[in-house]
């Protein structure tokens, strides 16, 4: 089955002895959020419980289920999680620990994750980000990765070579971050820095746990003991002298309330930054810079003096050039020594490295052998050979920093980060005025102004005012949006000519521009099953190519000997410089960057348009979808729902119309809102019906004055062949009904208007070859009457389906075989409700988002604004990455077999000198890194052309 396929594919990256149980179908990315601890189960047929922090729907296998609660095993403490209806989990002694508990009275919301190891008992997990400085090659990753996972307390191990970061469970009762620095560093002499850390429900501000950096002169030790022990503080840890970070409970307390609690000290907001991986990729690509520099200029005067005819004393030159190339060897190079060596001591890894340092040393040792037979007035055939060494370090550093240097611009160039502006003005209560403040000293229940042409601080809702916004920048929605009281407002966005008071909802660290980062960045992370065959390439690489290399030096030896008739030692010196290239000019870093590049790249572009890959497998199978499925409320339509017909059955109309507003008031359906909204408007009070439960898929019910309230579709009310009912959907209208004791009361009709673009995408589609289907819990005459307006035949049409129907469907087209070589690719797009299960089920779960929403789905993408276009992008991406991916596959190829002939001497008249050989590094990236530039800013004219025009 699709879903299957899926849990397969997302752990792919980590330990699957120790992640979370790859045969559980929805249980998605779940090495991230508060499923780490690799215990949930399959999503319920009838319930799609959000855990903690976790994005993915899912639940545990239930026992029984007493009214509003889930009890999980023998349980009588009550877990909270973020529901969409007022609920509470039963948690005891159930064995499933993967929630968050808030004890009533603590200070602070405590995040708690446990490990369900009952030999070693409750175990506290955190989850780690570090910057890695040292990562080349695909080599490179795998000795980190090995590193990591020798390691018994780290667990769901991710790495990025693009990124130069791992991430990682850290069980904090067995082992600590210093440990897990200190141990890469010296099992695999990667420096390490820790860039962001979180429990189970934070990552970016989730949970309400926010980061401050606060400046201090001299006292960040009192000053982390005062913060500590302040209400809402979970965290203070000195950063240097001057700054600590301090980790708050903003729910608790505000950023300008403890910045105020702390003014005895005195203490000042630290100076703002860039995020802290783009820091710290800055900071490689700088320190690589300054390397490489220092080793040009040690180069250039031992070129100088080798190749131009100076006069005077030749060995006073070679003195010179022993000490200049000596410099280069133990200071540029000797990091690769020490590399080489760990990682065949500690992880058995034989890496790009080593070849460096045998070719390297072979080239200095033989310059200095020759400088000895000069000065002794013996010189060899070939002098003395410095520029050798010498050339081939720095043009071995310039090859890397160029390739860092890409890294970072293909970082940097997708970063949603940069969108969130440095300040806002603050509105400051009583009428007291306006006040510029750092955007970080925002706290709940701000009020801040969005002046003309300004950018939006964080999310909000508009409190006076009128004005457009263009979202484009967050969304990839080219219209501009009106904003008037009660409209939300996105982060990011760019003002228009009004000015409007917007109420803060969500803080800077937590916003949408927090979330579409924080998935921008897991999509960066994880890897595409192609990236499993790059890996195994360049696994075999460097091992084969010692041994062509060991071929070359031999076949060199007996061609002098037997062949060329020259000296013993002309015939070695001429081995050295053909075997010195095979181990130099040969380079895996095109298969390392091939696959990375392109998905950094990639995930950028979309990102801009409106769409978020939240996994690297969407951009690797998108491109070969053969069947759409759509979810028909809230996704082909609008999901604004709107009351234009009411029926009422009993002469008590009054009564009725405040029942069927009391038992929809809290539910959050569109067509409980509708109904909700339209009664509201006319004024009707809501009756007190109790006990008001959501049934999914079905409607809501509730007790009044004993009698049993129920509201939803006519199916499940037993109504459906009611002549009012009947009226109604004849006209295509989505029918909602109210009963008392099982008696029909009332009856309403909702219509709902078709999205813009739903019939141009529906279309574009269809024109190349892709299956379209409908599915929907909504009535069949008002299901079948849009999917005629669209052009989708009947055959491809399901309504009055529940989420359980939903999933079946999505099953059996999973099962169908998309052409006798082809196995199916099933996008099924939803807007969230009731699609929990579908999107699982499917191959790849497109979720439609509203605004503010992008981080509430378990789908393995987001179509940041309700424009359906993005599901064509997607698609067109996906195409346009995979050209690209096998361009440098093919071109790797090509390259090192090309490089590795000319380098052993295979043509006559053609071959690779050993001191140029530096360049194979530089030669090999040079193409790779074009065509992510490429991909870059083309895609902007090439994805235009091919989208659906609205």
């Amino acid at each position: 089955m699709c879903s299957h396929k899926k849990a397969k594919r997302h752990h792919s990256g980590g330990d699957s002895s120790r992640g979370c149980d790859a045969e559980e179908a929805g249980n998605r990315d779940s090495e991230r959020g508060c499923c780490a601890q690799g215990h949930c189960h399959n999503v319920s047929t009838e319930e799609t419980h959000r855990h903690g922090s976790c994005r993915d729907a899912h639940s545990h296998h239930h026992g029984a289920e007493p009214e509003g609660h889930d009890c999980h095993g023998e349980c009588d403490q009550p877990y909270h999680h973020e529901l969409e209806f007022d609920e509470e989990d039963c948690h005891g002694s159930c064995s499933t620990q993967c929630c968050r508990t808030t004890e009533s009275g603590d200070d602070t919301a405590v995040s708690i994750s446990t490990s369900s190891d009952l030999e070693k008992g409750f175990a506290d997990y955190e989850h780690v980000v570090l910057s890695v400085q040292g990562l080349t090659c695909s080599g490179c990753e795998n000795k980190l990765s090995r590193s990591l996972h020798a390691l018994p307390y780290v667990r769901n191990i991710r790495t990025s070579l693009v990124l130069s970061q791992a991430e990682f469970d850290l069980d904090l009762s067995a082992g600590s971050i210093a440990g897990v620095i200190q141990a890469v560093r010296r099992t695999a002499g990667f420096r390490c820095e820790k860039l962001s850390s979180s429990g189970l429900t934070s990552g970016g501000g989730k949970g309400g746990v926010q980061e401050l950096e606060v400046m201090v002169e001299g006292k960040t030790r009192t000053l982390v003991a005062v913060a500590e022990s302040m209400r809402g503080v979970r965290e203070a840890v000195v950063v240097d002298k001057q700054t600590v970070r301090i980790q708050y409970d903003s729910k608790v307390i505000g950023a300008r309330d403890l910045l105020e609690s702390l003014a005895d000290f005195p203490a000042t907001i630290a100076p703002p930054h860039a995020p802290s991986g783009l820091a710290a990729g800055r900071r490689h690509v700088r320190s690589t810079a300054w390397m490489t520099l220092f080793s040009t200029c040690l180069t250039i005067p031992v070129l100088v003096m080798s190749w131009a005819p100076l006069p005077g004393d030749q060995v006073m030159y070679g003195s010179v050039c022993l000490a200049l190339a000596t410099l280069v060897q133990f200071i540029v190079a000797g990091p690769f020594y020490l590399s080489a060596v760990k990682s065949l001591i500690f992880t058995h890894v034989i890496e790009m490295d080593l070849l460096i340092v045998i070719s390297t040393t072979a080239a200095y040792v033989f310059s200095v052998v020759s400088f000895a037979f000069q000065v002794l007035g013996r010189p060899l055939p070939t002098g003395s050979f410095f520029e050798t060494s010498t050339l081939l370090v720095t043009l071995i550093m310039v090859g890397r920093l160029v390739s860092a240097f890409a890294r970072q611009w293909a970082v940097e160039s997708i970063s949603i980060k940069s969108l969130q502006v440095a300040s806002a003005t603050l509105v400051l209560p009583d009428g007291g005025g306006e006040q510029e403040v750092d955007a970080r000293l925002l706290q709940y229940g701000d009020v801040f102004k969005v002046a003309p042409d300004s950018r939006v601080a964080t999310d909000g809702e508009v409190l006076s005012g009128i004005t457009e916004m263009d979202e484009s920048m967050v969304t990839g929605e080219a219209q501009l949006v009106e904003k008037r009281p009660g409209s939300t407002v996105i982060a990011g966005s760019v003002n228009g000519a009004g000015t409007v008071m917007v109420r803060l909802t969500r803080l800077p660290g937590e916003n949408t521009i927090s979330d579409i980062a924080s998935m921008v960045d897991e999509a960066k992370s994880s890897k595409p099953k192609i990236q499993e065959l790059a890996d195994q390439v360049a696994g075999y690489f460097v091992p084969a190519i010692l041994g062509i290399t060991f071929i070359t030096f031999i076949v060199w030896i007996i061609l002098g000997q037997r062949v060329l008739r020259t000296s013993a030692t002309s015939t070695v010196i001429t081995a050295i410089t053909y075997a010195i290239p095979v181990l130099v000019v040969s380079c895996p870093c095109a298969i390392g960057l091939a696959v990375p590049m392109v998905v950094v790249v990639a995930g950028g572009i979309a990102a801009e348009r409106g769409v978020i890959f939240k996994s690297a497998h969407v951009i690797e199978t998108a491109r070969n979808v053969s069947h759409v499925i759509f979810d028909k409320t809230g996704t082909l339509t609008q999901g604004k729902l709107a009351v234009v017909a009411e029926i009422y059955l009993a002469d008590l109309q009054g009564l009725a119309a405040a029942l069927a507003r009391g038992v929809t008031a809290d539910s959050k359906h569109p067509v409980s809102r509708a109904v909700t909204k339209h009664l509201k408007a006319q004024g009707v009070r809501p009756a007190p019906v109790e006990d008001v439960q959501s049934i999914v898929g079905k409607g809501v019910e509730g007790t009044w004055e004993g009698e049993t309230i129920r509201a939803g579709n006519s199916r499940w009310l037993g109504v459906h062949d009611t002549p009012q009912v009947q009226s109604l959907l004849r006209q295509g209208l989505t029918v909602f009904c109210l009963t008392r004791n099982n008696v029909l009361l009332a009856v309403f009709g909702l219509q709902d208007s078709l999205r813009p673009d739903a019939k141009a995408v529906v279309s574009t589609l269809t024109a190349r070859g892709i299956a379209v289907s409908i599915i929907s819990g909504d009535d069949r005459t008002a299901v079948e009457s849009l999917a005629a307006e669209l052009g989708v035949s009947s055959d491809h049409v399901r309504a009055e389906c529940s989420p359980t129907d939903k999933q079946k469907f999505v099953e059996a087209a999973c099962s169908k075989p998309a052409s006798a070589s082809a196995e199916p690719v099933i996008l099924f797009c939803g807007d969230g409700t009731n699609d929990a299960v579908a999107l699982a089920q499917s191959t790849i779960g497109v979720h439609v988002s509203e605004g503010t929403d992008v981080a509430q789905s378990a789908a393995d993408a987001v179509l940041v604004r309700p424009a359906l276009a993005g599901i064509v992008t997607l698609i067109d991406i996906s195409a346009a990455s995979y050209r690209r991916i096998l361009f440098n596959f093919l071109w790797s190829f090509v390259y090192n077999s090309l490089a590795i002939l000319l380098a052993a001497g295979a043509f006559v008249h053609a071959r690779i000198p050993p001191q140029y050989a530096g360049l194979g590094e530089l030669a090999s990236v040079l193409p790779v890194i074009l065509v992510a530039v490429v991909f870059r800013y083309t895609a902007k004219t090439s994805l235009h052309h091919h989208h659906p025009r609205r």
